[in-house]
């Protein structure tokens, strides 16, 4: 990979949104990846119409999965899922190489309502948090689960490098509503969703002695660094990523690499979904059809697929 010094902000054309910028402190041996999203990350909560405390948990899913899932450099899939018995039960997001994203959420309105009213510290509550690495069908995949007991998915995070990986790290998000000025002739703007995050991991020197008081003391410094960003500039789309990691860290010789671009994507087609349909009993297909149809949701994309009863072999019944 080619490195690009960035000791002042960097010349070359890096993507202001949805991309993930990786990073080196060489001074304090730690890497790290910054990831900002606009429009990709607004389509993926804008498809289902969340109530805004689920947008903005499923919003910190999506740009945490982006932080992680960058980590795989061939192809294969990152898959983030917390699994609870709070008001949101169910969070899913995936990366997909090179830099394709989805999720969702499912949560429940009576909860939601609860949560709401004692203040919404916690949408989670108690459950597992599993991390998936799915190398494709000739790879064994890799999972790691801990328990969900913190208020937060940096929380849930937290606990798993410290648990798995024994691997010092620092995580923060960022997600928020942003208005956005109508184009010229448009006398009105909208209100859409952004999503920025900052991931910062601590290396063993190779090739040299380092001390356990070296490694502590640089440890400390680069998070300490890395504490000062605020949310305003994960999510501010006039300010380049290369220049933020520049204020953050431009004292520990910060270099970035070549930008990920990012995309949403879904695997859903309706030749899937019909060889899906194709695999229930006659008897579990008629007890699906409603209004004289059937009818699929997909999840993440929120797509909605329509099916003749006739052409699924399902048949008539008596009225």
């Amino acid at each position: 990979m080619t490195e690009q010094p960035s000791d002042e902000p960097s010349e070359f054309a890096i993507p202001g949104d949805d991309m993930i910028l990786p990073f080196q402190a060489e001074n304090a041996d730690v890497v790290g990846r910054l990831v900002k999203l606009g429009p990709t990350v607004d389509t993926i909560l804008s498809r289902h119409a969340y109530p805004d405390p689920v947008s903005r948990l499923l919003g910190e899913a999506v740009a945490m999965t982006a932080l992680l899932g960058a980590a795989l450099k061939t192809e294969g899939k990152f898959i983030l899922q917390a699994s609870t018995d709070g008001a949101v039960d169910l969070l899913v997001a995936d990366y997909q190489v090179p830099g394709a994203l989805r999720g969702y959420a499912r949560f429940s309105e009576d909860r939601l309502a609860e949560a709401e009213n004692d203040d919404g510290t916690s949408l989670l509550g108690q459950g597992h948090f599993a991390m998936t690495i799915d190398r494709g069908s000739d790879a064994d995949r890799y999972q790691g689960v801990v328990p969900l007991e913190g208020d937060t998915l940096t929380d849930a995070a937290d606990t798993y490098f410290q648990q798995s990986e024994q691997l010092p790290t620092f995580i923060r998000l960022a997600v928020a509503r942003h208005y956005q000025a109508g184009v010229e002739g448009e006398s009105e703007g909208a209100w859409t969703w952004r999503a920025g995050g900052l991931l910062v991991q601590k290396l063993t020197r190779e090739g040299g002695v380092q001390t356990s008081k070296d490694f502590e003391e640089d440890w400390t410094r680069a998070k300490s660094l890395a504490e000062t960003v605020e949310d305003h500039e994960l999510l501010d789309p006039m300010l380049p990523p290369d220049r933020l990691l520049y204020r953050l860290f431009h004292e520990e010789q910060v270099r970035v690499f070549p930008a990920i671009p990012l995309k949403t994507y879904c695997s859903c087609s309706r030749e899937r979904v019909e060889d899906l349909l194709h695999s229930f009993s006659a008897e579990d297909l008629a007890d699906m059809v409603v209004d004289g149809e059937v009818w699929v949701n997909c999840e993440f994309c929120n797509a909605r697929y329509n099916f003749d009863p006739a052409a699924l072999d399902i048949p008539k019944t008596e009225s």
